[in-house]
């Protein structure tokens, strides 16, 4: 399989048919049988981890069942957009929308996404050479919303200090919530400098596991395809 992360860019005063779109998009996508999964998702200000949402920001993620369509074809993009749809194609095209494409396959997952193993159930590939995403996402328990809020933006912050990140976005499907993070590292190594190293990192880890601040968490970690 091979999980793709749309993140799209409304222009300036064109925010309202981004908070459209997350009604107009489920539709198209439900019914497309190329699509396994897919979730529609806001962003934080800036399309960092923040409470305050970023209105002309939105994604949607999908995963397709075809991974030899994809991963076969030169152009993906062009592929992508058939299996996206005409109605989302000419919703985005119609808006003057500028759309980051980030191709990945899964290599590690653990959890459910909504009750579903959506990457499949303990998913362990053997370690990776070469840019890795990391996908973590986690409902949280309405008793420890304070808890999350007040520790993990940090902790976010912290992770964009850290050598060797090249890309990160938080995101959710519900505000307050239901929230997911993605990041993009050079290599395993800068990834895991992070996630075992860095001191607020790991005492948040920590607190979430002695707190039990989710009621359902999943982390997937991805070979990066490519970024169109």
């Amino acid at each position: 399989m091979i999980c793709v992360v749309s993140v799209i860019k409304y222009p300036k005063y064109f925010g309202f048919f981004g908070v459209l779109s997350m009604a107009l998009f489920h539709l198209p996508l439900f019914f497309n049988k190329k699509i396994s999964f897919y979730k529609l998702m806001g962003t934080g200000k800036n399309g960092s981890f923040d409470i305050h949402p970023d209105w002309n920001q939105w994604v949607v993620l999908i995963i397709l069942n075809d991974e030899l369509e994809i991963l076969n074809d030169a152009n993906r993009f062009v592929k992508l957009q058939s299996m996206k749809g005409s109605f989302i194609n000419a919703y985005l095209k119609f808006f003057n929308c500028k759309v980051e494409n980030i191709f990945m396959k899964p290599l590690v997952s653990h959890g459910t996404w909504d009750g579903k193993y959506c990457f499949g159930k303990d998913l362990i590939r053997k370690e990776f050479q070469g840019k890795i995403a990391v996908l973590t996402r986690a409902t949280i328990r309405f008793n420890r919303l304070k808890n999350f809020w007040t520790h993990v933006p940090k902790v976010n912050e912290k992770m964009n200090e850290n050598e060797g990140l090249i890309y990160s976005i938080g995101m959710g499907e519900i505000p307050f919530i239901k929230q997911a993070t993605l990041s993009i590292w050079q290599d395993e190594a800068s990834m895991k400098n992070f996630a075992y190293q860095q001191k607020e990192h790991v005492e948040v880890i920590q607190k979430t596991r002695k707190e039990n601040w989710y009621s359902e968490e999943m982390f997937t970690r991805f070979e990066v395809i490519e970024i169109i």
